[in-house]
């Protein structure tokens, strides 16, 4: 009597211990719907059990388990709680896995007492210790890591699931473990190893790739604020600007003292640098973008420095909706990447630049073409940076970072020596 309740108060555990595993593995929220809906499975679930367990004999019932138990969670995982499938599967396959540790306790304790009644009473109580375990230090730490990528995912499930095939395949559907069999011993031993090394190797890499993309991301991070401090700066120009011409009355009034002495030389000195101050802090006027004239008044300034030509065709309006960083960081990369190429030209009249920016249906266009010494390598889509130094080759990612995000289009080509760029960014109405 007591033996045969807590038979199906074991069988009851099982159930809930394996449900709980799994909704903390897949990484369910719960909320008072989703422990409704949980509750109710749980239920028809051991409703279902102990129909089976009556009609078709406990044996048959535990052989049907995948079927009656297992398949249902996962679906239940996946269509109610709206849980991928692959993770749904995983979490399930490794719920089965931690199952086994309270089953090899049990065992031991039967066999020491030599008392069923003890391994079912153990069986419960290694269960409960295990699911407080799992709870505190595991659930949270294995739910991010089959988060990351389907491969983590896959990498996660592998063991678990050849556990499982292998465990009802000697176990359950027949008694190949029990029996002795030296294949059946040897094969969980040789894939634990195998896939132990295996799983080690690739996810180091796709710890590598992760770092890298984390990398990638706190680059163009400090890209975007870099290029955030020299809009800034931009701007403080164009403030000292204003205040250089708030102060024409003085320059003229020092103008006129150097008149009234007759000094000419000194008033033909001080104008030359006032003029080139002037010249250094007043934007030219592109377009009716504040924005746009400060980016390229500044490349306009660079481009000179550097003995290139910039053309420009801008035609852009006082207002676009893409916020000003980002803007500033589409137009510097694409200007900065242009002149340095333009500069290596050894031919003058190679040494050019030409940008196109205006908006045609709601569309953000830009083009840049520039002349190039040598050949441009590609990786797909994107041209390599011949520069091998750490930082760079991150402003053409960082553009089609910008560009992807807004669900826009670009282009790298090279045609008869000359390397052309274009964007199209939607703008949101």
């Amino acid at each position: 009597m007591i033996e045969g309740f807590l038979g199906i108060l074991r069988y009851g555990f099982v159930l809930i211990f394996g449900v709980a595993v799994s909704l903390m593995f897949a990484g369910v929220k719960r909320t008072r719907s989703s422990r409704l809906a949980i509750a109710i499975f749980c239920t028809l679930i051991i409703f279902i059990q102990l129909l089976s367990w009556r009609i078709l004999g406990l044996q048959t019932t535990t052989m049907l388990y995948p079927i009656i138990t297992h398949l249902p969670l996962i679906a239940f995982l996946s269509l109610n709680l709206k849980r991928p499938w692959l993770i749904s599967t995983s979490s399930v396959l490794a719920a089965y896995l931690c199952c086994q540790i309270p089953r090899w306790i049990g065992e031991v304790m039967a066999v020491a007492s030599g008392s069923r009644i003890v391994d079912n009473i153990t069986y419960i109580i290694s269960m409960v210790a295990v699911f407080l375990f799992l709870r505190r230090y595991v659930a949270t730490s294995v739910a991010q890591l089959i988060e990351r990528s389907k491969r983590s995912c896959l990498l996660f499930g592998a063991i678990p699931l050849l556990y499982y095939l292998f465990d009802y395949t000697t176990t359950i559907y027949t008694d190949l473990l029990y029996s002795g069999s030296w294949v059946a011993v040897q094969f969980m031993p040789s894939i634990i190893c195998t896939f132990y090394f295996v799983f080690v190797i690739l996810y180091f890499n796709e710890s590598q790739k992760q770092a890298e993309a984390q990398r990638e991301r706190d680059i163009f991070s400090s890209q975007l604020n870099q290029t955030k401090l020299e809009l800034d700066n931009m701007r403080q120009m164009q403030k000292n600007t204003m205040i250089f011409r708030h102060d024409m009355r003085h320059h003229l009034a020092l103008i006129g003292g150097f008149l009234a002495d007759g000094d000419i030389d000194k008033i033909k000195d001080y104008l030359a640098i006032t003029e080139v101050d002037i010249d250094a802090m007043t934007p030219i006027r592109y377009c009716e973008n504040e924005t746009v004239n400060l980016i390229l008044s500044s490349f306009q300034n660079r481009a000179s420095k550097a003995d290139v030509v910039l053309n420009t065709e801008v035609k852009l309006p006082h207002s676009i909706n893409i916020n000003d960083t980002e803007l500033c960081a589409l137009l510097s990369n694409a200007l900065e990447n242009a002149i340095v190429a333009a500069s290596k030209m050894e031919d003058n009249k190679l040494r050019k630049v030409y940008i196109h920016a205006f908006i045609n249906n709601n569309k953000l266009i830009i083009s840049t073409e520039n002349a190039y010494v040598g050949s441009i390598e590609m990786d797909g889509e994107l041209p390599l940076s011949r520069s091998k130094e750490p930082g760079h080759g991150f402003g053409i990612k960082s553009m089609v970072a910008i560009v992807e995000r807004h669900g826009g289009l670009y282009s790298f080509e090279t045609e008869g020596g000359v390397f052309i760029l274009r964007i199209m960014l939607p703008l949101d109405k």
